[in-house]
């Protein structure tokens, strides 16, 4: 039963939940677990596969699994929440998610700690979107900003501090568990979560749940899975002709998963995503710029902790140490943007300013590499990664407000889930796309990895960042200048 204060005049709003403080602490202590396992195995992957084996592809898969799960399963997750109560499927996916990092920290080969992966991501698709649901609910609307503001420390000391805390796990060998702690330190996490939430979280549902659109369900998947999996094992395959055939392929499911969405509308039912949403420049701009700019983030993300680990011989916890200026500047980019007023100032014009000062962080991490050549030093790359986080935290401030001021009032709830799911397989597709271009350039001598051409291999993801910023403010243009609630500045 949900508890309210019984204090508020009976002519006011109705009175706020009673332990909205103490429930916010319980959804943001999920939102800690799902950021951490999405950073973690960026750092302890090699050290993973130093001890069960497999290919280079099982460092990919072990990102790009997680990531497509949750993109696949959030399209529905949230729905999940307004058809059988949020606080019964946050529980249910909390206790999951734990279950499945349990069976991530036993796993004996690749397959099953994949398969482990898969799971956690479909898991964390049903744990997150509950929190966003009953946020809404539980506060009144004058601390409801505050609350969603709860988020952006959150996330900024979960990026600043996940990376850190893989690598001393992995180092610390603690009971003799190695990389398979990064796993097990969900369970008490995850173990509290559920205490909490069957303590303070309340019942909710929505009064106008939809009804599940499975067969959409099964066409996106289906179509994203075409295209992720050739690009992570082609190369190790030779890149046989069914692995372009594969590709080809993901393109017209993609198409058809569009046509089913408008069949099921016109036919009166619930689609995954509003197909007049496609209709919005804004909204379909801001698609292509999602998925171009989380592809080259998560992918450089991976290459720079394979390129430290493999190319320059860092430790896990010396690899988490040298990616902390980015993860600080990404930091200081989202307090600059919110405290000095820039997102309400620059509007869209703040995220070319972000892109821009990446852009140039990416060639002045190239300049670095080639001045210090294979003995490159962590204090030499500090400059241009704290530079790369700076314009990372100026473009992801506005980012998803910019986009959703481009689309109806009703068209909100899709697309804001669309646009994150967009976000999640972006990353796949960049931890696929940069992962095996990196792979097919750093080699290995008879003495082991050879640093010129994990340098090369460096490079070449750099540049393929670039473009992809490049293809991120172009699509940019197409957004509204300012978020709808913040008016336009002459």
């Amino acid at each position: 039963m949900t508890v309210l204060d019984d204090t508020a005049p009976p002519d006011t709003q109705p009175a706020a939940y009673r332990w909205r403080w103490a429930a916010l602490f319980v959804i943001l202590a999920a939102e800690v677990m799902d950021l951490l396992d999405a950073l973690v195995t960026t750092i302890a992957g090699p050290s993973i596969q130093a001890e069960l084996g497999g290919s280079e592809s099982l460092i990919q898969w072990l990102g790009a699994g997680y990531t497509l799960a949750m993109a696949v399963g959030l399209i529905t997750g949230g729905r999940l929440g307004d058809l059988y109560g949020r606080k019964r499927m946050f529980m249910i996916g909390a206790a999951g998610f734990v279950a499945a990092s349990a069976l991530c920290a036993v796993a004996t080969t690749p397959e099953l700690l994949i398969g482990a992966r898969v799971l956690q991501g479909l898991l964390g698709a049903v744990l997150l979107p509950q929190g966003l649901g009953l946020i809404k609910e539980m506060f009144p609307p004058k601390e409801v900003g505050t609350a969603f503001g709860a988020f952006g420390p959150v996330m900024g000391l979960s990026a600043v501090g996940g990376p850190i805390l893989a690598g001393w796990l992995v180092d610390a060998d603690l009971l003799g568990t190695g990389w398979r702690m990064i796993f097990l330190i969900n369970l008490p996490l995850g173990l509290l979560a559920l205490l909490g939430a069957a303590k303070f979280l309340p019942e909710s549902r929505s009064e106008h749940a939809s009804r599940l659109d499975l067969t959409g369900v099964a066409l996106v998947s289906a179509a994203a899975l075409l295209l992720l999996y050739p690009l992570v094992q082609g190369r190790e395959l030779g890149w046989p002709a069914w692995t372009f055939a594969m590709m080809a392929a993901g393109l017209p499911v993609f198409a058809l998963f569009g046509r089913q969405q408008i069949a099921r509308r016109r036919a009166g039912g619930d689609p995954l995503v509003e197909p007049s949403l496609f209709r919005r420049r804004a909204f379909t701009g801001g698609l292509v710029a999602g998925l171009a700019f989380f592809s080259g983030m998560i992918g450089f993300g991976l290459a720079f902790s394979l390129y430290v680990q493999l190319g320059l011989g860092y430790s896990p916890l010396k690899a988490g140490l040298a990616g902390v200026p980015q993860s600080l500047g990404i930091v200081i980019g989202f307090g600059v943007a919110g405290g000095a007023g820039l997102t309400r100032r620059l509007g869209r014009r703040l995220l070319h300013l972000g892109l821009a000062v990446m852009a140039a962080a990416t060639v002045g991490f190239v300049i670095t590499l080639d001045l210090a050549g294979v003995g490159v030093a962590p204090w030499q790359l500090s400059p241009a990664l704290g530079v790369f986080g700076l314009g990372m935290g100026l473009v992801m401030a506005p980012f998803f407000d910019i986009i959703l001021a481009g689309v109806q009032p009703h068209e909100t709830g899709s697309a804001s889930g669309t646009l994150t799911a967009v976000q999640q397989l972006g990353s796949a597709v960049g931890i696929a796309l940069l992962g095996t271009l990196f792979f097919n350039h750093a080699g290995f001598g008879p003495l082991g990895p050879d640093p010129a051409s994990f340098a090369d291999a460096m490079r070449l993801v750099l540049w393929v960042v670039a473009a992809l910023l490049a293809v991120t403010s172009l699509a940019a243009f197409l957004l509204p200048r300012h978020a709808r609630d913040e008016p336009p500045t002459p």
